[in-house]
């Protein structure tokens, strides 16, 4: 899967440019490409792209695209235990989605890769305020923030402000305790800050904001960004293995974690979380790329 996503950016990355960038995209946008599997008994490969470039893997995109290649048949869930097998940048994923009589997929649950605090409460400073961030894993790196530690609500209104701390923090976080995955040093890089504080729905247990280093700010809970979050609560002894991490977004929406193994990575205790959501599908789109257009590969300002 890393072949294939250095295949994309280096032969067809225009069409990542002219399908997320403005004007038939935006900065904030998440696509995924399906491709041939690569490893035995895999239904296929997932390469998932941003405005910035190719990424290792996306949570809320892999219940995105389960959701989608059921629904329109692209792929056949297996009747058995295995359900839907994705191989990804970050590792194999493998997924099972409640499917009504309807043929409707209610929801995705699937079982993230191996997570777990890299470094815990390092400080880092932001002109004259000290910051304490946790570094955690769920299939890419994240510096985990409270946001009321920061003064900074998670809401709408205070999304600039999340947005510019949030790529700072990531900025100073990885010049100041560079991010390598123990077992792949292919995998690295801090990826954005997530900011928790408490929900705004009794159901949840926390609410954040997840910004990548890039400025993006990801509409969903997060998926990977749930799974570094239970593995910082996990360490903290504040997540039990039997109950649900009800995770709320920025924009009231859920996912649902579970501890659903335990295992090491390098020298590093790690959870094997589930992480469960619903998506819906919104359209079918033709897009139109013609090449007398001179912003035929889209543009940012």
């Amino acid at each position: 899967m890393v072949e294939k996503r250095a295949w994309l950016t280096r032969h067809a990355d225009h069409l990542r440019r002219a399908l997320l960038l403005e004007p038939r995209g935006h900065v904030d946008m998440c696509a995924a490409i399906l491709t041939e599997a690569v490893s035995p008994g895999s239904h296929a490969g997932v390469v998932f792209m941003d405005h910035a470039g190719c990424g290792a893997v996306s949570g809320n995109g892999i219940i995105a695209v389960v959701t989608i290649a059921l629904e329109r048949g692209l792929i056949v869930q297996g009747d058995d235990s295995s359900g839907v097998i994705l191989d990804t940048v970050a590792g194999t994923i493998r997924a099972r989605a409640n499917v009504t009589a309807e043929r409707r997929v209610a929801s995705v649950s699937f079982l993230d890769v191996p997570s777990f605090v890299l470094h815990g409460g390092v400080v880092v400073t932001l002109g004259a305020r000290r910051v304490r961030a946790d570094v955690a894993y769920g299939g890419v790196f994240y510096a985990i923030v409270d946001g009321e530690a920061v003064g900074l609500p998670i809401d709408g209104a205070h999304l600039a402000e999340l947005r510019r701390t949030g790529v700072a923090i990531a900025k100073a976080v990885e010049e100041a305790h560079p991010a390598v995955h123990p077992a792949d040093a292919g995998l690295g890089g801090i990826a954005g800050t997530i900011f928790t504080g408490p929900p705004r729905d009794e159901r949840a247990a926390l609410r954040n904001a997840t910004v990548f280093a890039d400025g993006r700010v990801d509409r969903s809970p997060s998926g990977t960004g749930t799974a570094a979050v239970m593995a910082v609560l996990d360490a903290m002894g504040m997540l039990g293995s039997d109950v649900p991490f009800v995770h709320e977004s920025l924009i009231g929406t859920f996912v649902t974690g579970r501890i659903a193994g335990r295992t090491m990575v390098g020298d590093y205790p790690a959870i094997v979380p589930e992480i469960e959501g619903s998506a819906w599908i919104t359209g079918e789109h033709l897009f139109v790329i013609d090449e007398d257009d001179p912003l035929k590969h889209g543009f940012r300002v």
